[in-house]
C-alpha cells in the first residue's frame, strides 16, 4: 500500500520553542488516521508542515510521494484542508464562498456543492456574518471537500456541529473513503476517533509516543476487573490497583487472560466484569505516565 504522507525525523522550531522534533508519521493510502492530542503538542505545526504553510528546521516531509516544499502547489491542488476555526469574509454570502473557493482551485464544483450544501441544511443565501458556529463548520466541510481529493487533512472537523450533523459528517467521510479517498484526522473528540479511525498516533510535546492500529491501543492496555462477592483468595501476576470494597474487588490486570480465569474459577464469586479501556483511558495513560497501566 503506498504511502499518501510521510515524514521522516521532522522537526520544526520557532525560534528556540520547539514545535515537533523527528516527526515519523506514515499514512498510507486509504487510511482514516487520527491524530490526537492536547493544544500544543504540535498536531497544527504537522499540519502547516505537510501544507507548505510553514518551512521545516530539519527532516523531510512527503505527500503522494513528493517533497512539500518544492511541489506544494501540485499537492495542495488534490488536498482537501480544513482548519479548526475558519475565518471566511463576513459580507459574503454562503453560495458566493463556496463557489469562490472552487475557483481557487479553477474547478467547477457546482453540483458536489450544491449537494453537501443540501445535506449539511445550508441556507446558501445567508451571509457568513449570520452564521452560527456550527453553520460556519458547515461552510468548512463543503469547501473541503467539494472539490473530491484525494487527501482530506481535517482539524477539530466536528466542533460546533449537533449530533445529526456530527453523524451526516462521520458517513460522508466513510463514503469518501470507500471511493479510496484518505484522510488524516486531528481531534480532542477521542470516542470519535475509536469508532471511525482504523490508526491513530498520539502527539505529547511535539513527539508523537505512539502509533497503532485504534484497536491495538486499547487491546494493549491493562483489563479493569470487578468480582462481586468472592470468596477466596486471589494473587496473580499482572495485578495492579487492587481494591477491596466489601465483598468486592476490583483491579487492573495485564497478562494472560486465561490465566486470570484459571485462577478466578478456584473462587467463588457472583458477579464478574472484565472492561477495555477506552481511547480516553489510554490517552490518559501516555500523558499521565501511570505506570500502573
Amino acid at each position: 500500500m503506498a504511502n499518501i504522507i510521510e515524514t521522516l525525523n521532522l522537526t520544526k522550531y520557532y525560534g528556540k520553542h520547539l514545535g515537533i522534533k523527528d516527526l515519523n508519521l506514515v499514512v498510507s493510502k486509504g487510511e482514516i488516521f487520527g491524530y490526537i492530542g492536547p493544544n500544543g503538542a504540535g498536531k497544527s505545526t504537522t499540519i502547516r508542515l505537510l501544507l507548505g504553510l510553514i518551512f521545516k528546521s530539519s527532516g523531510t516531509a512527503r505527500v503522494f510521494g513528493k517533497d512539500v516544499e518544492k511541489h506544494k502547489e501540485d499537492i495542495l491542488s488534490d488536498i482537501g484542508y480544513m482548519q479548526a476555526e475558519s475565518n471566511f469574509y463576513s459580507d459574503m454570502r454562503v453560495g458566493e464562498l463556496i463557489r469562490y473557493s472552487a475557483r481557487l482551485r479553477k474547478r467547477n464544483c457546482d453540483q458536489e456543492a450544491r449537494t453537501l450544501m443540501d445535506r449539511f441544511e445550508l441556507d446558501r443565501s445567508k451571509k457568513i456574518s449570520e452564521l452560527s458556529l456550527g453553520n460556519r463548520k458547515k461552510v468548512s466541510i463543503v469547501c473541503a471537500m467539494q472539490h473530491k481529493p484525494r487527501l482530506y487533512i481535517l482539524d477539530e472537523p466536528t466542533s460546533g456541529l449537533d449530533p445529526l450533523m456530527q453523524k451526516e459528517f462521520w458517513d460522508l467521510v466513510k463514503e469518501r473513503n470507500c471511493e479510496g479517498a484518505t484522510f488524516l484526522i486531528s481531534s480532542h473528540v477521542l470516542s470519535e476517533v475509536q469508532h471511525n479511525c482504523g490508526r491513530a498516533a498520539i502527539i505529547r510535546n511535539g513527539s508523537i509516543v505512539r502509533t497503532a492500529n485504534v484497536a491495538e491501543l486499547i487491546g494493549g492496555m491493562a483489563k479493569k476487573i470487578v468480582a462481586a462477592g468472592i470468596q477466596g483468595e486471589l494473587s496473580l501476576d499482572g495485578m495492579r490497583n487492587v481494591e477491596v470494597n466489601g465483598d468486592v474487588l476490583s483491579f487492573l490486570y495485564r497478562g494472560d487472560i486465561n490465566m486470570l480465569l484459571a485462577e478466578l474459577a478456584k473462587t467463588k464469586i457472583r458477579d464478574l466484569q472484565i472492561s477495555e479501556p477506552d481511547l480516553e483511558e489510554v490517552f490518559l495513560h501516555y500523558y499521565e505516565r501511570d505506570e500502573s497501566l
